[in-house]
C-alpha cells in the first residue's frame, strides 16, 4: 500500500543522489511540483529519463541536478529549444550533461520491457536511422523464427517514477484519463514510484474509456498536490499554461536571468504555490 505524505517527505523518502528518475506526462499530467521538489532538496547526479523533456528537465539541468539523460525529444513545445539543456551539452554549464537518445517508439518499448521484467526491448525501427551510430546501446538481433534483423533497445528500469494524477482514492488507487502517455508503463517499470494527484475522493465514478487505474500496490507514496502539473494541463482540472511557455524561452536564454527566476519561483516557494495556480486557471475556463 502506497502512504500518503507531504510532497517533500515523498520525495525525501524515495529520490536519493545518484538514482535514475523517470519523470512522464505526454503534454499532460507533467509533473512540475514534483521536479521543483526534487530541486528544492538539492538532488545531485541524477539520470532523468524522459520521452519529451521539457521545461520541467530544463529546470532540473539547469540546477545541477542530472548528470546525464535519456531521451528521444527535447524542446519548448510549440516555441523552441530548451536553453538550459542546450547550455549544460555545449558548454558544460552547470555541468557536463550525457545524452542517450532514441527514437520515441525505443523508448515506449523500453518502458513496456521494463514493466515486464525483461531485459531489452525488441521493435522494428531505426531503418536507415543515423541514432545507432551515436547510441551505442541501439544494438539489433536476428528472429530465430523469420531470420528478420530487429532493433533492440536496453530496458529502462528507474529506481523511481514520478508522474502527476487526477484523482486517488481513500486506499491509495490513483486514476488516469485523457492523454497518457506511457505513464502506467513507467510505473510498473520502476522500483519505486511517486504520484502527485489533483484530489482524493470516495470513489472514481463515471470514467473515460481510456481510463486508467494503478492499483495501490505499485506505488510507493502518493501526494495531494492540486496544480502540481501546472504549466501542463489536467484534463477536468485546468487548461495548459501557454503563456507560461513563451515567457519560459526568455527566462531560460540567460543564466543570471535563469537562476534568480528559480531562486524566487522554486527554491523559495513549495508544493503549495501551485493551487493559486490551479484555480486562477479554472477560474479562466
Amino acid at each position: 500500500m502506497p502512504r500518503f505524505s507531504s510532497l517533500h517527505d515523498a520525495i525525501a523518502t524515495n529520490i536519493k543522489d545518484g538514482d535514475t528518475v523517470a519523470m512522464e506526462g505526454f503534454t499532460h499530467l507533467i509533473p512540475h511540483a514534483a521536479g521543483h521538489e526534487v530541486i528544492r532538496q538539492g538532488r545531485k547526479h541524477l539520470t532523468l529519463v524522459r520521452m519529451t523533456p521539457d521545461l520541467i528537465y530544463d529546470q532540473l539541468i539547469g540546477m545541477g541536478c542530472a548528470d546525464k539523460i535519456i531521451f528521444s525529444w527535447g524542446g519548448n513545445p510549440g516555441v523552441g529549444s530548451l536553453h538550459r539543456l542546450r547550455d549544460a551539452i555545449e558548454a558544460g554549464w552547470p555541468n557536463k550533461l550525457a545524452i542517450e537518445e532514441h527514437s520515441h517508439s525505443a523508448m515506449a518499448n523500453a518502458y513496456e520491457a521494463g514493466a515486464a521484467n525483461l531485459p531489452f526491448a525488441v521493435l522494428r525501427g531505426y531503418i536507415g536511422a543515423d541514432l545507432p551510430k551515436v547510441n551505442p546501446n541501439i544494438k539489433s538481433v536476428t528472429c530465430p523464427y523469420t531470420g528478420e534483423k530487429l532493433a533492440t533497445v536496453p530496458a529502462i528500469r528507474p529506481d523511481v517514477t514520478v508522474i502527476h494524477a487526477l484523482r486517488a482514492d481513500k486506499a491509495g488507487n490513483v486514476m488516469l484519463e485523457g492523454i497518457l502517455g506511457v505513464q502506467k508503463q513507467a510505473v510498473l517499470a520502476a522500483k519505486r514510484a511517486i504520484v502527485t494527484v489533483e484530489e482524493v475522493v470516495d470513489d472514481f465514478g463515471p470514467r473515460n474509456l481510456n481510463a486508467t487505474i494503478l492499483p495501490a500496490w505499485t506505488l510507493s507514496a502518493v501526494c495531494v498536490v492540486p496544480g502540481g502539473a501546472h504549466p501542463s494541463y489536467a484534463q477536468g482540472y485546468y487548461k495548459r499554461d501557454n503563456a507560461y511557455y513563451k515567457a519560459w524561452d526568455a527566462i531560460a536564454r540567460d543564466r543570471d536571468g535563469f537562476l534568480a527566476w528559480m531562486k524566487t519561483n522554486v527554491l523559495e516557494s513549495g508544493p503549495e504555490a501551485f493551487a493559486p495556480h490551479a484555480q486562477r486557471l479554472a477560474a479562466a475556463e
